[in-house]
């Protein structure tokens, strides 16, 4: 069975749904639902983390989400209040939010081990900025999810692409 068969559009959802709803739950003691695919809004203030895989397949998992979900999201992983995360600055933030993104790519990268397809993580990259956007890679598949925690937005795309 070749690679693109075992990865459908189903299993990267029920493998994404499941390692972000881990994640929610375990570092941040809150749920995640899976919410419609809008477009990705631009313009206000946040971040794209990524985690790269490669071995059996290739790819990147991006998580893009408002500065005010980054420093609610450090707030409940780490004990602080958001004034308290602001004072200790981007590099805590930073911090907790690369370990979101490993563990959700990790989770992601656990289902494809269990298919068979052996890959390992790279380190985490996390961009700040305004106006980002991801680039689907060339000769990937892309896929897009939109998650509602907390209040909040956190979108999740992938990129595959079969060796």
């Amino acid at each position: 069975m070749s690679t693109s068969q075992l990865i459908t559009d189903t299993v990267v959802r029920e493998a994404l749904l499941s390692a972000v709803q881990n994640v929610c739950r375990t570092m941040m003691r809150c749920d995640a639902t899976l919410g419609p695919s809008d477009p990705v809004p631009s313009g206000a203030p946040g971040l794209i983390c990524s985690v790269g895989f490669g071995g059996a397949i290739s790819g990147v998992v991006y998580l893009c989400l408002e500065d005010e979900f980054a420093v609610h999201a450090t707030g409940k992983i780490l004990g602080l209040t958001a004034p308290e995360v602001r004072l200790h600055g981007f590099e805590v933030m930073k911090d907790a939010i690369g370990e979101v993104t490993n563990m959700v790519a990790g989770g992601f990268k656990n289902k494809l081990c269990d298919l068979g397809l052996t890959c390992m993580l790279t380190l985490p990259t996390i961009m700040r900025g305004q106006h980002l956007t991801v680039v689907s890679l060339k000769g990937t598949e892309h896929h897009v999810f939109n998650f509602a925690i907390d209040g909040y937005r956190l979108i999740v795309e992938v990129q595959l692409k079969s060796e």
